[in-house]
């Protein structure tokens, strides 16, 4: 655009010379732009380590679990055991020691923990990482109001859709619409729209749109998308379809 509007300003001044001189400078803006724009892009869309991945995790971990003010045994417990099953004895235990160093050193912020997220993970990923920290809440056998409100702020920061979060919400905190919440549809929906959200759900998570190394996530959205279909047979079986 930059080289045709540099050709006429220079057509102005000098002519066809100027018309000349003006597109070739106006082409090499528009390369200069071109290739700017690519390093935005790329430093947008690039993956999170591993190791930063891991470790973010395991801080936003912490924060759920200290959400209604008491550190419960049985949310400690569920988070070890992930990682050991996850990652193994040895590098589970790599993990708690150099989280244990990183927050001696600094505040742990969800607000910054999420935006780094947000740049570096697809959705389909951090949907999951909403399911595994739910999972975390209601390890003592129920998901209190304060871990509720802290898990709505986190999903807020990561750019969760409302309605993404009440069906990841309705596998955790049962009521009588639990399958449809799931489904994002409501009861009076017909047969056809019921049909026509499973398939929208079970593409939008399958295990297959988690591209991440972290086996944590991986697992998390097998267990999601088991809950999709188990909401899908209960509303089928309602129904009688």
């Amino acid at each position: 655009m930059i080289k045709w509007f540099g050709a006429f300003v220079g057509y102005l001044f000098l002519r066809l010379p100027g018309a000349i001189i003006g597109f070739l400078l106006g082409s090499l803006i528009d390369g200069s732009t071109a290739r700017t724009g690519s390093v935005f892009t790329s430093f947008s869309k690039q993956q999170v380590s591993p190791a930063d991945f891991e470790l973010n995790l395991l801080s936003l971990c912490s924060i759920i679990i200290k959400a209604d003010g008491q550190v419960s045994q049985q949310e400690l417990d569920y988070v070890r055991q992930y990682f050991l099953s996850t990652y193994g004895k040895e590098k589970a235990n790599a993990i708690f020691r150099t989280f244990n160093e990183v927050i001696k050193k600094r505040e742990i912020s969800g607000q910054r923990i999420c935006a780094y997220l947000n740049q570096r993970t697809r959705y389909e990923v951090r949907l999951q990482l909403v399911h595994f920290l739910f999972g975390i809440a209601q390890a003592d056998g129920h998901v209190s109001e304060a871990e509720l409100r802290k898990l709505r702020e986190l999903a807020g920061y990561l750019q969760i859709r409302s309605s993404d979060f009440e069906s990841i919400m309705a596998m955790f905190v049962k009521s009588v619409d639990n399958a449809y919440t799931i489904l994002e549809i409501e009861r009076t929906a017909t047969d056809d729209e019921v049909k026509k959200a499973y398939r929208n759900m079970a593409k939008k998570y399958h295990p297959d749109r988690v591209n991440t190394q972290d086996e944590a996530i991986k697992r998390g959205a097998e267990e999601k998308f088991k809950e999709v279909q188990k909401a899908y047979e209960a509303i089928q079986r309602e129904r009688g379809l």
